[in-house]
């Protein structure tokens, strides 16, 4: 609008009116292809959906009303606020000299002007070596996807949350008191080596998800705001595990720093962090491999914990009836049973009622979780001679261990061994292990596979990869329906792959990781990259169509006057986002690696296809002049 009243003499209202007229394909397309990319985000599972589907309903529903705004009511506040501005580029050019073509002004009055002075160079300049200037932009991706084994990976960017963990686990047995005491001795050497801690909850015994815990003290310390310490989380459990190694008798203790991925792991199917699935038929033989893969990760960079989850079991009595020697007193396997349930366990002996309350009434010996087996076997058994008759004739007992509990997946036992990591991103460390895993001798039967969350972000990767590749195919659909054409969108499109560039760099130089929030962020650049060539082929293509230009003049001239508004909403954008990408404020973190995706997409997205687009345009669309010599 400024434009049309500063260039051609125009009306405020008439240049509203006309301004917007001008632009108004190119801001529905743009808005469009925004907004079609998260339509594939409605069709993601797990937890990449439930992270992301509100932030697509919040963007559409924004985009919306933004699209709506934009063509009626800042026009109008435009037509009543903005003024021509005479006599600072001289007056305006007769109303005849409007199809003209007119010079790119060659003095600089601002940095607006050098600005364009040096793009028109620029431009000029790549126009006459077209050839070259694809095969650079070539070359900037190829060097750029070499950096692709150089970046991590993991499920989500680890954050400092304020919460470490440590663990002290004992025998399966133990008595509660002897865990209570020395979780107590365990919390004193926390309280005294964390002075930022600003609470703790201690957890002893059993817990309701994990049978396994009964041997177990737990200790959650929250510390204080990142802000106010000079530790993070991770080197406070670095520092916790050097101190507490050994420190506590019959106590083997890990310590872990609490990560963005922690509040997920509850909803994970296959648990969190990195776990190795140790499958097949015999539980013996699942505990020695089990054994064997702990030992084997347990060096590998990045992991600071290997537990096999294999305990040496529950201490029990097996205890055998002799079924010949029953048989022969006049006894069955039943009756002895029954004695022995009620010595132990006691047996239901009727039920008391009191105002419709109805309470069991059970009978076993006094202590008799306390009675040792002998005691047990010493009591006796009348048999229908009237003879008694000792269990221990009848009894045989083995002392020995049974399983905790017996896991299984895809109807075979399994055993899992935990992996903390820290220090290294979770892909990497996986890369790492099943390599280890690959050298490991297993029986016919037997398999070994990197789970937990990697195995949840290996989902995610391939189902984020699927909605960019759908992204982009709905981005192209909308341009060909609204371009009518077949042609321009490609040139459109040449800006996508151009702002795997700056991602790639971008993650790198920052040393942020593949995940899903950087996922995320190539997800929306193929909506929002393509804005600034929209620009530039709309204007072109009415340069060509209603001035009649060659087309290397229109763009050329497109480039002059789209060249403003390209970097004002490129630069609005990437300022906006810039306090995300440097992780300001408590838990920015874990939003940090979809800004700086975006902003180093769109900034060489934009810087490359101001230059790149124009050239794919002029090959697309050749001067009549010049296929008519080609053809001659």
């Amino acid at each position: 609008i400024f434009r049309r009243e500063k260039e051609e003499g125009e009306d405020a209202s008439v240049a509203s009116v006309r301004g917007a007229g001008e632009v108004a394909m190119a801001i529905v397309a743009s808005t469009a292809t925004t907004l079609v990319i998260f339509l594939p985000l409605v069709f993601v599972r797990g937890v990449s959906g439930l992270l992301f589907r509100e932030l697509a309903f919040v963007v559409v529903t924004a985009l919306s009303c933004s699209l709506l705004v934009s063509l009626t009511l800042v026009p109008m506040l435009a037509a009543r606020l903005v003024r021509r501005v005479e006599g600072r580029d001289g007056p305006p050019p007769p109303p005849e000299d409007k199809t003209a073509e007119r010079s790119i002004p060659s003095e600089s009055r601002g940095a607006m002007s050098g600005l364009q002075g040096v793009y028109r160079d620029v431009l000029t300049g790549a126009l006459g070596r077209r050839a070259l200037t694809l095969l650079g932009a070539a070359v900037l991706l190829g060097l750029s996807a070499a950096l692709t084994p150089l970046i991590g990976s993991e499920f989500l960017p680890a954050t400092d949350e304020g919460k470490v963990g440590v663990r002290g686990e004992m025998e399966i047995g133990t008595r509660l008191g002897l865990v209570d005491q020395q979780t107590r001795r365990l919390e004193a050497v926390v309280k005294e080596e964390v002075p930022e801690a600003v609470a703790r909850i201690a957890n002893v015994g059993a817990s309701s998800w994990d049978p396994r815990s009964g041997g177990r003290g737990t200790i959650d310390v929250t510390l204080t705001p990142a802000t106010d310490r000079e530790r993070s989380n991770v080197e406070v459990a670095e520092a916790l595990r050097e101190t507490l190694r050994g420190t506590i008798p019959g106590m083997r203790i890990s310590a872990w720093a609490a990560s963005g991925q922690n509040l997920l792991n509850r909803i994970l199917p296959s648990g969190g962090g990195v776990s190795v699935e140790v499958r097949g038929p015999d539980l013996e033989t699942l505990g020695v491999l089990a054994d064997r893969v702990a030992a084997t990760v347990a060096d590998v960079p990045g992991v600071t914990d290997a537990d096999a989850g294999r305990r040496t079991g529950r201490p029990q009595e097996r205890l055998t009836i002799d079924r010949a020697k029953a048989a022969d007193l006049g006894l069955t396997v039943r009756d002895v049973a029954e004695a022995l349930e009620t010595a132990v366990s006691g047996r239901l002996a009727g039920e008391f009622r009191s105002g419709g309350d109805s309470i069991p009434i059970r009978v076993q010996l006094a202590d008799a979780r306390r009675l040792p087996v002998d005691e047990v076997l010493g009591l006796t058994l009348r048999t229908p001679a009237g003879r008694d008759v000792s269990l221990r004739n009848l009894v045989s007992n083995e002392a020995g261990r049974g399983p905790v509990v017996i896991g299984r997946k895809e109807r075979q036992r399994q055993l899992a061994v935990s992996i903390n990591v820290e220090g290294r991103d979770m892909g990497s460390v996986a890369a790492d292990i099943e390599s280890r895993l690959a050298a490991i001798p297993r029986p016919v039967g037997y398999e070994l596979s990197v789970a937990g969350t990697y195995e949840e972000q290996q989902k995610a990767a391939r189902e984020l990869w699927l909605s960019i590749a759908l992204a982009i195919g709905l981005v192209y659909m909308v341009l060909a329906s609204q371009y009518e054409s077949l042609r321009d969108p490609l040139v459109v499109m040449l800006s996508v792959p151009m702002a795997a560039v700056g991602v790639l760099v971008t993650l790198f130089l920052t040393d942020t990781t593949l995940n899903v929030q950087s996922y995320m962020g190539c997800i929306m650049l193929a909506g929002i990259v393509v804005n600034n060539a929209i620009l530039l082929v709309d204007q072109a293509g009415t340069l060509r169509r209603d001035a009649g230009r060659s087309s290397r003049d229109a763009v050329i001239e497109a480039g002059r006057r789209r060249l403003r508004p390209i970097l004002m909403t490129s630069a609005t954008t990437m300022l906006g986002l810039m306090p995300l990408a440097l992780g300001i404020g408590e838990g920015a973190d874990a939003q940090a690696p979809l800004a700086r995706a975006v902003i180093g997409g769109l900034l060489a997205s934009m810087l490359i296809t101001l230059v790149l687009v124009p050239v794919a345009y002029t090959l697309v669309h050749p001067d009549p002049r010049k296929r008519a010599a080609a053809a001659t």
